[in-house]
């Protein structure tokens, strides 16, 4: 690994010679460029000047930047003029590149508010993006709201699906978090922003003289409209590919490009002990981060016992299938930072895994069309008790033709004798601008105590995008061996078929449907081995027909229907025995569930506009369904609801609630009842300090578990001593709550003080018996030091 690294970095170096451009002479108009009129190449002008980053443009310097506008609409559509007018002023000077946004709105009024960092959905917004490698295939992404609030990430291609609500431009990621500087403003047209963009803060060609990919998108949340500057159509495969260009940059003095972030947390946990309830503080931990940019377009990283960062728990998440495992996103800063160059279409690297890292170091960027990525951690824990587990990742991925790739992979964890390691190859192929082929083999060879396994899998996908008519169709399949240690697969051993066609109409102007897509899917899986051997379908068949509508002033409403059938899995009844009452007693009868389940659902979800105050969306499924702890048909009903109140531009209150209920058919009893509440309360003081508070509560309760439908008699299981026992009905009623203090005046310089506790009662709802299970108060300081 350190021979590659070594080559990578004489070549890089070898090709980051600049070459200083001339400065301007002197003033010169303004030359504006407009999208709608296809002037998508612009010449950017250099400015040897610095400019204070106060929200308004009346410095010089911006007399002479080009000048972005004819915007048109994107969604919900496109190819309309914008009926908002929008002006972004761009020029870039030897340390930085710069934007000042004048946003027009005479329409409604402009939604603003003091939110925390990547907090800004719902508030009107404008995003850069910038394609420094100028590849079409990865942006970074630079938002801003009226007020100067950023909201940044990686934009990474991978072709826009219209599914249900969520019909957004495009998959950015928000974790990455970059230096950059923005103030903005109310005007008595609009509002007005500035925006200064470092180098340093950017990986990007080492070519002398450069050409960028640029787009930009403004979100104007009382129509509920999204518009870019470049008339850009929803059908293509790509939407990078349909950005415009920034030509003749040169001359970048980005200087040494080092990063030290140290960091320091404190903790003192709670807990019952023998004298009752008592507290262990620990000795304080230090740990660092440094980012080195080796040459503009490779950059090492390297830490020390990170921290986890995780100052708000994750969100309870209901599990609809047990089958599958809950997925839980990465919070760590280090291992978000260039998460892009480790993107694979399944999930075969995820750095959660690496639980509690010693340290780690990781090397990214992209030479001569190659992107690359390696890592390497020593992980604190091993799930055996054993050695210390070693990562060891790599990633690499090659750009053919205009917007296609190819790409490998390998992931090797050894602990002691034990080791887990994948190898991979994947590509996307995009023709005819409208069309990409997606595909992924994989190999994962497993060594534990306990044997050694081979596992494979598979997976092609062909899809149309169209902009009124599409399809999709996909083949997935992994073996009951395939094992992972390194990445995130929800569910192995299966095989699946899916796809169907999919038709947009879009509405005339002033009607009240601006676009509707429906789509039919249909959906086969079967168990690998059965697949393997040519047997039946013994997973599932699914048929829907999805319906979605974007309506006049940002309404949103889905309706979708589905038709299914599950078959028995006796997996997951192993052990499972039936209690039958007779004259003589008792008998004990093997447990057989139904061949299959036939499922009748309804789907629904609503989304509100974003109003300067309030926005909520509702998520339900209702209908027949299986009911996987009896494996019975029962009425089912998931229902997820979300809700943001704005009352002033610094408080934001959330709520969000979750239901997962079953009721028997036979009798209408229920059979299990999940409830997630969960409300966060935030006072943003200023653009850098923020109050929060995060409660939640989690109340689970099953009834005894019976043979319904079928014998009544009593499920059981044995008690370990050559009887039986019935399985009973459980509760769970767990409150959690966090206050947190947080002081972010930049990435990297924070002041964290919290404190969390988590307690639990025996009825659901009752908050008049709560115990503390444990609880806890942790602080956490970082500084940025940047050269």
């Amino acid at each position: 690994m350190f021979v590659l690294l070594a080559a990578l970095v004489q070549v890089a170096a070898g090709q980051d010679a600049a070459v200083l451009g001339e400065s301007s002479s002197g003033p010169a108009a303004p030359i504006a460029y407009s999208g709608v009129q296809g002037e998508l190449d612009v010449p950017l002008p250099r400015i040897d000047l610095d400019v204070e980053i106060d929200g308004v443009l009346d410095e010089a310097a911006w007399d002479e930047a080009a000048v972005l506008t004819g915007f048109s609409q994107y969604r919900p559509v496109d190819g309309l003029p914008a009926d908002n007018n929008t002006e972004v002023l761009v020029w870039y000077s030897p340390e930085a590149i710069y934007f000042g946004i004048r946003a027009f709105e005479p329409h409604g009024e402009v939604n603003s508010t003091l939110a925390d960092r990547d907090k800004i959905d719902s508030d009107d917004h404008v995003q850069i993006l910038l394609d420094t490698f100028n590849d079409g295939r990865t942006a970074t992404v630079f938002g801003v709201n009226p007020l100067g609030v950023q909201s940044d990430g990686i934009w990474i291609e991978r072709g826009v699906q219209r599914a249900g609500l969520r019909q957004r431009a495009g998959p950015v990621d928000l974790s990455p978090d970059y230096l950059y500087e923005t103030s903005g403003r109310l005007t008595d047209y609009g509002y007005e922003v500035e925006m200064r963009i470092p180098f340093k803060s950017l990986s990007f060609q080492s070519d002398p003289v450069q050409t960028w990919g640029v787009n930009v998108l403004r979100r104007v949340q009382h129509s509920g409209r999204e518009q870019t500057w470049t008339p850009t159509q929803q059908g293509r495969a790509s939407f990078l590919a349909q950005g415009g260009r920034l030509h003749g940059l040169q001359g970048f003095d980005r200087g040494l490009v080092l990063d030290i972030n140290p960091v320091v947390t404190s903790s003192v946990d709670g807990s019952h002990d023998a004298d009752g309830w008592g507290y262990r503080s620990s000795a304080p931990e230090f740990g660092g981060n440094v980012r080195w940019g080796v040459t503009s377009n490779l950059t090492m990283n390297g830490t020390v016992n990170p921290d986890f960062s995780q100052v708000e728990a994750d969100a309870g998440q209901t599990q609809f299938d047990p089958r599958r495992a809950v997925f839980f996103p990465e919070k760590r800063p280090f291992f978000l930072e260039g998460s892009e160059h480790f993107a694979t279409p399944n999930q075969l690297i995820y750095t959660r895994r690496i639980v509690s890292p010693d340290g780690a170091a990781k090397f990214t960027g992209k030479v001569s069309g190659t992107e690359i990525g390696l890592l390497s951690a020593v992980d604190s824990r091993s799930s055996d008790g054993g050695d210390r587990p070693l990562f060891s990742i790599a990633r690499v991925k090659r750009d053919i033709g205009e917007e296609s790739t190819v790409g490998l992979v390998y992931t090797d964890r050894i602990d002691g004798s034990n080791y887990n390691r994948v190898a991979s190859a994947d590509a996307r192929l995009v023709f005819g601008g409208i069309y990409d082929l997606q595909m992924q083999g994989a190999l994962s060879f497993d060594r534990t105590s306990h044997g050694r396994q081979t596992g494979h899998l598979w997976d092609l996908g062909f899809r149309r995008q169209g902009r009124e008519f599409g399809f999709n169709v996909s083949f997935k399949g992994m073996s009951d061996d395939l094992i992972a240690r390194s990445g995130f697969l929800s569910r192995v051993g299966t095989v699946q078929l899916r796809g169907g066609p999919s038709l947009t109409r879009f509405g005339g102007p002033g009607s009240l449907i601006e676009s509707y897509t429906g789509r039919l899917t249909l959906d086969f899986s079967w168990l690998h081995r059965t697949f393997v051997n040519g047997g039946s379908l013994d997973e599932w068949w699914k048929f829907s027909w999805g319906n979605s509508f974007a309506m006049r002033g940002g309404w949103a409403l889905g309706v979708s229907l589905l038709i299914e059938r599950f078959y028995y899995p006796p997996e997951l009844y192993t052990g499972y025995f039936v209690e039958r009452k007779t004259p003589a007693g008792a008998e004990i009868l093997p447990f057989v569930g139904e061949p299959s389940l036939d499922n009748y659902d309804v789907v629904v979800n609503v989304r509100t506009p974003n109003s300067s105050r309030f926005s909520a969306n509702t998520f339900a499924i209702f209908g027949q369904d299986e009911n996987f702890d009896e494996w019975a048909s029962a009425w089912i009903l998931f229902w997820t609801s979300e809700l943001t109140f704005r009352p002033t531009e610094q408080i934001r209150v959330e709520g969000r609630y979750a239901l997962q209920q079953y009721w028997r058919k036979t009798d209408w009893s229920s059979v299990r009842v999940r409830q997630i509440p969960r409300l966060k309360l935030e006072y943003q003081l200023t653009r850098a300090i923020f109050f929060r508070f995060v409660g939640q509560y989690d109340a689970t309760n099953v009834d005894d578990l019976r043979d319904d439908s079928r014998t009544e008699g009593r499920i059981v299981v044995s008690d370990g001593r050559g009887g039986f026992e019935p399985v009973l009905g459980w509760t769970h009623n767990d409150f959690s709550y966090d206050l947190l203090f947080s002081f972010e005046p930049s990435p990297g310089t924070v002041i964290f003080a919290g404190y969390g506790s988590s307690l639990t009662e025996s009825e659901s709802f009752r908050f008049r018996r709560l115990e503390r299970t444990h609880d806890g108060f942790f602080a956490k300081l970082s500084y940025l030091f940047r050269t």
